[in-house]
């Protein structure tokens, strides 16, 4: 089947570039296929290049009519593996969780289960009037995150 053999082509470049991971892959009933990439270190144009290549060179455009799309997920876009998360440690980020909550603060850490976001918030001092910048941070397991978000600052 078409898909299948586009999957091991694009399985096999992966298998070569193992900075590189997959994020989506589909092929629209039209025969375009589309992939978008992620990588530990960003993606480039001669990545997408690379992947486009393995996959486009291996097929016989006489036997199966198709267009092809390989891109990197953009900087808006959601973060939607753990891998993704580890390239963004000490940014800020969006997140809304499985529960509806909505944090923002900084990715102090990521380990195999979730992800560790610390933010900064005045509080009232414990004794006497004013008030004092604490440190938050709470452990959020990845089945948790609805969606997570960079921050992105100019």
């Amino acid at each position: 089947m078409f898909k299948d053999t586009v999957k091991e082509l694009l399985d096999q470049a992966l298998n070569q570039r193992e900075d590189l991971f997959l994020i989506d892959f589909e092929i629209l009933s039209d025969n375009t296929i589309k992939v978008v990439l992620d990588g530990d270190n960003g993606v480039l144009v001669e990545d997408c290049i690379f992947v486009s290549r393995a996959i486009e060179h291996n097929l016989d455009r006489e036997e199966q009519d198709f267009s092809l799309e390989v891109s990197s997920c953009g900087a808006a876009s959601p973060l939607q593996k753990p891998r993704q998360y580890n390239k963004h440690v000490g940014r800020d980020l969006e997140i809304k969780t499985v529960e509806g909550d909505k944090l923002e603060g900084q990715l102090a850490d990521v380990n195999e289960d979730g992800i560790i976001i610390k933010w900064k918030i005045r509080e009232p001092k414990p004794v006497g009037k004013g008030k004092v910048t604490v440190t938050k941070e709470v452990n959020i397991a990845f089945e948790n995150i609805k969606e997570a978000k960079v921050k992105i600052k100019f």
